[in-house]
């Protein structure tokens, strides 16, 4: 297979690239040149300064060139899934998109940019969207220029009615040496034991993404990825050192909304199973980042 990888020199994409190659594909990774992670297998470059965040232009190396699945790590809104599908209609088998958990009902509310009651139930694939968009607008001067037009439902739509096949994958809070090693999205959540936020090692995640671009039955899904179970905070922190210093401050939210995955799906239709227990990768991730600070 001919996999070009769109943004995948960091963190989650250099994982997939490598596991991509592992599994017999002929990758290609279109990205800016700023940054290139060592953990990358000897793939293919193609570095453009349009590979800059929208990614709404591809050279011809690339844009000319035909591919069995394009993996598209950072497509952020309406404006490059729009580019993305016109560049590669006719050209690409499968149109892979990595998307994300804020795209559901359960985040405005969360976050409070929308009321209602929480959901009673784990979030399916078929759970309630936002109706509120843009939901990083607003933080755009701290979070950087893309969070102005960042929109996945939006992006979403478009790669459905594109007309190339496409997968979608919904990510959940991803954990690993380079990213999140601190485990800070546990940790600041001390306060909230009962809150439910679905991680996945990035190992698991690079697994997941494999199987959208390589397996059969993916071309016209969409599928969450995370944990087969997802613990509240406080089950989680029972099995993490504890810290010695204070805990950081959570965000202001209404905790009463989880953000907790159904990954039946894509266990069901892909076969996807962890490669990395995520139990014993958070302890040993917990281990390293509190070092003396282990009470």
């Amino acid at each position: 297979m001919r996999v070009l990888i769109v943004g995948g020199t960091r963190f989650i994409g250099a994982h997939a690239a490598r596991q991509l190659d592992e599994a017999g594909a002929d990758v290609t990774v279109f990205h800016r040149g700023k940054s290139e992670n060592p953990i990358l297998p000897p793939v293919r470059h193609v570095r453009d300064a349009s590979a800059e965040y929208p990614v709404t232009l591809f050279p011809e190396a690339v844009a000319k060139a035909d591919w069995d699945a394009v993996v598209h790590m950072v497509m952020m809104g309406e404006a490059d899934a729009r580019a993305a599908a016109q560049a590669f209609a006719g050209r690409a088998g499968r149109l892979v998109m990595i998307s994300s958990g804020d795209i559901y009902r359960a985040y405005g509310r969360l976050t409070g940019s929308e009321p209602g009651e929480p959901d009673s139930s784990l979030l399916s694939e078929d759970a309630p969207l936002r109706s509120v968009l843009y939901p990083y607008r607003t933080q755009a001067a701290k979070l950087g220029r893309y969070a102005h037009d960042y929109e996945k439902i939006l992006a979403e739509r478009v790669v459905r009615e594109a007309g190339l096949p496409a997968v979608i994958l919904r990510l959940p809070k991803v954990y690993g040496p380079e990213d999140n090693a601190n485990l800070a999205t546990v940790y600041s959540f001390a306060a909230q034991p009962q809150w439910r936020w679905t991680h996945g090692h990035v190992d698991n995640v690079a697994r997941a993404i494999v199987l959208a671009a390589m397996h059969p039955a993916a071309p016209g899904r969409i599928y969450n990825v995370g944990e087969a179970n997802t613990p509240t905070m406080g089950e989680r922190l029972a099995r993490l050192p504890s810290l010695s210093s204070p805990t950081p401050q959570a965000p202001p939210f209404d905790y009463r909304h989880s953000i907790g995955y159904d990954t039946t799906r894509i266990r069901n239709e892909l076969g996807f199973r962890e490669i990395v227990d995520e139990a014993d990768a958070m302890l040993a991730l917990a281990k390293i980042a509190c070092g003396a600070a282990v009470d």
